[in-house]
């Protein structure tokens, strides 16, 4: 496979991602089992995603255990655009960062680039605000600390960040954003100036920042780790997971744009259902004759993808599909439907936190909580 058969960047991703590759593309490091075993030392607790190598590259993750082991923490900074509604794929990076907020004891700050989503998609004010509404109280239903994590919009924080904002904006040209973003002589002048407002939250605490994201996110901070040492402030760390791929192959990813090939945290139990037994490629065989003699190619199956990347803890279990299914004994319709019940199972718990404490949570960590009076009572300083 060449680097032509796939693009990655922050908007869009296409072909069946070589991750291998794309390491060595974006420059970052794999997360190694020394690095693995590190994480979990400290944590005192494993993690589904790491031990599945879905999380499976990172920059500085080993700077910010070293800090960490040196009795200097760390914070965490994530987010997500309020262009839509929610689905699977978003909720893995919340996720990733709820587990290092609960074994670190860390705070985390989550951004809602509501400005963004108006620059760049074809919707107003009204709709941005509505679909961020949503979205907050699915972020909330993951269960972080709401008196050690702030989540904030940014065209209602702009008045504690600006000052800082413009000084991050005096250290980078244009010439930078648009080599790294794609720019070009139609980009509105707001998304020339977004980027460092997408920035400045690693610089929220004097420590490190560790950026739970997507590998398609990577672009992002690139410039903020050029910058950092001139503004005497520590570069940013990532730990990046694998791409969630669509019901309908393995190849780009999971898109609110396209509902039908995604599992919203909104779906009900039979959209569940209807949409996996549809739509979920299938890595085994066209007729059942076929498929007892060959078996499945479990490496583009979504169904069992899913279960063992994001699912099933039990590794015996995993195993167990793993062999029967690629022998052929399993059939498809039977990983199916173990992937329904799992999801199925998640998204009961999600919606009814969601349903029962969301509203209450989101106050909470915009608001009322401890960081977040204390990000509202102090502006940014750089």
């Amino acid at each position: 496979m060449t680097d032509k058969e796939f693009d990655v960047t922050p908007w869009d991703v296409e072909g069946n991602v070589d991750y291998k590759k794309l390491i060595e593309k974006f420059g970052t490091e794999r997360l190694t089992e020394d690095l693995k075993k590190r994480i979990y030392r400290n944590a005192d607790e494993r993690n589904l995603y790491i031990d599945r190598d879905f999380v499976f590259s990172h920059r500085d993750m080993d700077k910010i255990l070293e800090d960490y082991e040196d009795g200097d923490d760390f914070f965490l900074y994530t987010g997500v655009g309020p262009s839509g509604p929610m689905h699977i794929g978003h909720i893995i990076s919340f996720k990733m960062t709820k587990w290092f907020q609960e074994n670190f004891d860390v705070n985390v700050y989550i951004q809602f680039p509501d400005d963004e989503k108006f620059w760049t998609r074809d919707r107003s004010y009204d709709e941005v605000e509505k679909y961020a509404k949503d979205n907050l109280k699915d972020v909330a239903a993951v269960g972080f600390d709401p008196d050690k994590t702030f989540v904030f919009k940014n065209t209602e924080y702009i008045g504690n960040m600006y000052k800082a904002a413009t000084k991050l904006a005096k250290k980078v040209n244009n010439s930078v954003v648009s080599a790294v973003f794609g720019f070009d002589s139609s980009t509105n002048i707001g998304l020339n100036f977004y980027p460092a407002l997408q920035m400045l939250p690693t610089f929220f605490e004097d420590k490190r920042c560790l950026i739970p994201a997507g590998i398609d996110q990577d672009p992002y901070w690139r410039i903020q780790r050029d910058i950092a040492p001139k503004l005497n402030r520590k570069k940013a760390a990532q730990i990046h997971n694998k791409l969630v791929p669509a019901l309908t192959g393995p190849e780009g990813k999971m898109s609110s744009s396209k509902p039908k090939d995604a599992i919203m945290l909104s779906d009900s139990p039979d959209e569940v259902r209807e949409k996996v037994m549809q739509r979920a490629y299938s890595g085994g065989q066209v007729t059942k004759e076929e498929h007892r003699e060959k078996g499945a190619d479990l490496s583009v199956d979504v169904a069992y993808q899913w279960l063992k990347n994001l699912f099933l803890e039990d590794k015996s279990r995993v195993e167990k599909i793993a062999k029967e299914y690629s022998s052929g004994e399993m059939l498809t319709g039977e990983v199916k439907q173990i992937l329904v019940d799992e999801l199925n199972r998640f998204l009961k718990e999600h919606q009814k936190r969601k349903e029962e404490r969301g509203g209450e949570l989101v106050e909470q960590m915009m608001y009322e909580g401890s960081l977040a009076q204390e990000m509202w009572n102090n502006k940014v300083e750089l």
